[in-house]
């Protein structure tokens, strides 16, 4: 049994595997390469209704990072078992308000794990057939997208600035109107997000007159507008 450790404990230790320090640096431009492209993917195709190109940048360090952790890993059972020790340990807490941002994440590790392990043809396959997925669906959505706009509204919650006070001025002026996310605070400050349906710029206007006379220290933001002047 003493024996049997010992080897055991020498396999561990006394094995790594070697490291090709030129591919390795290849690995690490390729992953930047990759990162800058995914990042560019998401900020020009992404419909997420937060701020894209703050997000995208997370990318830049995400894949070359857990390219570097796979390829050391990979060189030693026992640094790979210290790791899963680690991740025991460590724990990663990001404000995801959305599936997609949670989608482009799960990618880029999934790229990073791809060229640390040496599987450069298949993570540039893939990155390749995602790309071109993520882009026909900007294509098919677009047309159907063309009259939507994006509103947020903020502010401190009163007696006239309620949800559903803001839902139905929105409702009175547009074909439709989802709401994508609420959020509110301890100090009763309200954020909610919604894409509606919208047919006509002096609609718009409207909105904002009868939101604004809602309080004073409202606050109305404007994205993602496609189309609206046509």
């Amino acid at each position: 049994m003493a024996i049997t450790n010992q080897t055991l404990q020498d396999f561990l230790l006394n094995n790594p595997a070697q490291i090709d320090f030129s591919y390795f640096i290849f690995s690490l431009l390729l992953s930047a390469v990759l990162a800058f492209i995914m990042a560019l993917l998401y900020v020009k195709y992404g419909t997420s209704i937060s701020n894209r190109k703050k997000f995208a940048k997370n990318f830049y360090l995400l894949i070359p990072t857990t390219t570097l952790i796979i390829t050391i890993v990979k060189s030693s059972l026992a640094l790979s078992l210290g790791l899963v020790g680690a991740l025991s340990i460590v724990r990663f807490r990001a404000a995801i308000k959305e599936p997609e941002e949670l989608s482009f994440l799960f990618l880029s590790i999934a790229i990073g794990l791809g060229l640390g392990a040496n599987q450069t043809i298949i993570t540039l396959s893939a990155v390749l057939i995602i790309s071109l997925i993520v882009f026909v669906r900007h294509i098919s959505f677009r047309k159907d997208d063309a009259h939507n706009l994006y509103i947020t509204v903020s502010g401190k919650i009163n007696k006239d600035l309620t949800l559903r006070k803001i839902v139905e001025i929105l409702k009175k002026n547009s074909q439709g109107v989802h709401l994508k996310r609420f959020d509110k605070s301890e100090e009763g400050i309200l954020e909610a997000s919604f894409l509606i349906d919208l047919n006509s710029f002096d609609n718009l206007d409207k909105i904002k007159e009868n939101l604004e006379g809602l309080s004073h220290n409202i606050k109305i933001s404007y994205l993602d507008r496609i189309g609206i002047y046509n």
